[in-house]
């Protein structure tokens, strides 16, 4: 269960290791907060469930249990649906948007236009402090669940597809999963 004290730990080790993330004005609407809830019995413990329509992700925990999380979600014409592992999971995560992101938005993303310049893991980089990587078939996807230097965005439908948490309930995710764990996204 994801309780007061776990959240505010989570939320003071993120602060020491990002303050500047941490010192963001932002309030999160409760409904996106961490809770636990009943869920169908179609989904066995240890699974992840997306409802991007919702804007929340389930992390089920016991039968007919889950932990819910707030996300932000892809674009319209831009979001992941399937099934997929996490195959991969990393600590502040290094980024290079896709080449469609740079030509969808090269305003945004020109600084990374005809090189092979990789963001570094850090406080200013957009993956925020954890990213569970999505593969199907052994194969990226280049789809992600991962933190935000953006909580606003949590409970909207603005990203180039990924699935963004908040960085203090990513990290409480990332140490739930192994790698391996089944993501569906409906």
């Amino acid at each position: 269960m994801f309780s007061r004290r776990k959240f505010l730990a989570t939320s003071a080790a993120a602060s020491l290791a990002a303050p500047s993330i941490a010192r963001a004005e932002f309030q999160l609407e409760p409904q996106f907060m961490p809770q636990k809830v009943k869920i169908g019995s179609a989904y066995a413990p240890g699974q992840l469930l997306i409802l991007p329509k919702a804007h929340f992700l389930y992390f089920v925990t016991a039968p007919r249990e889950a932990m819910r999380y707030g996300v932000g979600v892809g674009k319209a014409g831009l979001e992941f649906t399937g099934q997929a592992t996490i195959d991969v999971k990393k600590e502040w995560p290094t980024w290079r948007p896709t080449n469609e992101m740079i030509e969808r938005d090269p305003g945004s993303y020109g600084k990374f236009a005809n090189n092979d310049y990789v963001q570094p893991g850090g406080p200013g980089n957009p993956l925020g402090a954890r990213a569970l990587y999505l593969f199907q078939n052994g194969r990226d996807t280049y789809f992600r669940i991962h933190g935000t230097t953006q909580p606003s965005s949590i409970g909207r439908s603005v990203s180039n597809g990924c699935i963004r948490m908040i960085n203090a309930h990513v990290i409480d995710l990332y140490g739930r999963v192994p790698v391996g764990t089944k993501v569906t996204v409906l």
